[in-house]
């Protein structure tokens, strides 16, 4: 089966903050963006379409022409707990540094580690090699995008964010 998943368009969110879960809005730029990744996406009958339930990942697929894609909370960014919409820079928590030390195991302060965000996102994935789809298209983040690398045997979880996927890019998967 293939995979096609694609990263939402860039957020209307000063740079540098940790807006995960966050339902933040587009940015301005949205149209001119959308229309790209549009344009990326290859000519296929997709047997499903999936997508985040957070509004940048809609708004994209609905743009895409995908209204209605199924969605899945399995499939949201990382949870950045205490730290949602706050600058890396100007979060005062000691326990940051851990965490940027071991950003895969340490979890973070009421929200998650990268290997809890991993699993879920290979729980989705598992559950779809069960389906008899060819073709499935998903609308999400980086973070998933970057589990997806991960899960495909493209790099290990220490490594998923190199080479991140850009806003509105595709990483296509074969499962």
């Amino acid at each position: 089966m293939k995979v096609y998943l694609i990263r939402h368009t860039s957020p209307d969110v000063p740079k540098g903050t940790c807006y995960g879960q966050t339902d933040v809005p587009v940015a301005s730029s949205f149209r001119e963006e959308a229309a790209a990744t549009l344009a990326a996406i290859p000519d296929v009958k997709f047997d499903k379409v999936y997508s985040s339930p957070l509004t940048r990942a809609r708004l994209l697929a609905d743009y895409c022409g995908y209204p209605a894609p199924r969605l899945d909370n399995r499939l949201k960014e990382l949870n950045f707990g205490r730290w949602e919409m706050q600058k890396y820079d100007e979060i005062d928590d000691p326990y940051i540094q851990e965490w940027y030390d071991n950003f895969v195991d340490a979890p973070i302060p009421g929200g998650e580690s990268f290997r809890e965000m991993y699993d879920r996102i290979a729980d989705f994935l598992d559950e779809l090699k069960t389906k008899e789809y060819q073709d499935v298209l998903i609308f999400a983040h980086g973070g998933v995008l970057a589990c997806a690398r991960v899960y495909a045997g493209l790099c290990d979880l220490r490594h998923a964010f190199e080479d991140l996927i850009p806003f509105g890019g595709m990483l296509c998967i074969e499962i």
